[in-house]
This record gives structure tokens, sequence and C-alpha cells, in this order.
């Protein structure tokens, strides 16, 4: 059983710093919140700060002039920017935070975990899908994309703590879908 847990807690790491490359402030609330509120995620110190009410507060404010800062052209550019730093910590934060990981993996190590996956959504994200989004709809479409990316930032979130086993397989099907489709391009630029 307790195998079982730290599996699970850190399919809920890999999740939870998957998503926050997305949206850093989402899956923080969601944590504090679901920690605070619920049985579901009980969080070990320092992590336990996170369902604090003045850092749930703290979060909420950030949220709310993120949310509509990456909805406004040109401004979401700069914010994608500033987040180039935010996002990868929070995701760091996260992986070390969730359920069970910090007392089965390095807490070190953990963070590098969560830095690294946050980072890697989060640099796909500002420099494969919004520029392309940019590029083919003038600008207009990217507050469209900024809300379906929060909506998928708060569902993978909650997924990550209520089912973490779903979250595990999304990330194997999507990380496989991905190199797949590098490899064939890269095949393809070889035939050129």
């Amino acid at each position: 059983m307790e195998l079982v847990n730290a599996v699970l807690g850190i399919f809920a790491a890999f999740g939870l710093s998957s998503s926050a490359g997305l949206n850093a402030y989402l899956p923080l609330l969601i944590v504090g919140l679901m920690s605070r509120f619920t049985n579901l995620l009980e969080l070990s110190e320092p992590y336990d700060l996170l369902g604090n009410g003045w850092v749930i507060a703290a979060v909420v404010m950030l949220l709310i002039v993120e949310f509509f800062a990456d909805k406004v052209p040109a401004i979401n550019h700069i914010n994608d920017v500033i987040q180039t730093l935010v996002r990868p910590v929070a995701g760091a934060i996260l992986f070390a935070a969730s359920t069970n990981v910090v007392t089965t993996i390095n807490p070190v190590f953990a963070m590098i975990l969560g830095l690294v996956v946050a980072g890697t959504v989060h640099a796909a994200k500002s420099l494969l899908l919004r520029p392309a989004v940019t590029a083919t709809t003038g600008g207009v479409a990217n507050p469209i994309v900024s809300v379906v990316e929060d909506i998928v930032s708060a569902i993978v979130s909650f997924l990550s703590i209520v089912v973490p086993v779903i979250i595990a397989a999304l990330v194997i099907i999507v990380t496989a879908w991905f190199v797949f489709r590098m490899y064939r391009r890269s095949q393809q630029r070889a035939v050129i």
C-alpha cells in the first residue's frame, strides 16, 4: 500500500507541475484549497503553508493579475517572459509538495523534476503554441487560447489530486505523441 501511495504521489506531482507550466497560480490555488478544506491532500511542512489563508489570498490576487495580463495582446508576451521564471518555480514547489513525494524522493531532486516539467510545458507553450497562434490569427485568438490553457491547467490540477492514474496515462500518451511528431518531422527534413 505504501508503494502504491508513493507512485500515486509521483503521478500527482507530474500532473501538478505540468499544469503549472500553463498557469502557475491555478494549481497552487487548487492545492492550497484542497489542502485546507478537504482530506484529499495533506501537505507536510513547509508545503502546508500553501493551505494558509494569507497564502491562498495572495495566490488569488496573483491569479487575477496573471489572468487579465495573459488575455491582452502584447501584454501577454511580457507576461510570458515574467512567467518564464514563475512557472518552473511553481512546478518545483508543487512537485515537492505533492502527497508522499517529499518522503519518498529527495526534495532537491523532486524540485528539479518539477522545474524541468513545468519549464518544458511553459517553453512549448510560449515558444511554439503562442507564436503560432499569434502569427496565424494576428493575436485575435490569444485570449481564447489563454482561457483554454487556464481550463486545462485547472482540470489537470484537480485530476492530479483526485485521480492521479488518469494523469499518468495522459502524460504518457501526450509525450509519446509529441516524440512521434518530432521524429516524423526530423525524418521528413532528412528526405528533403
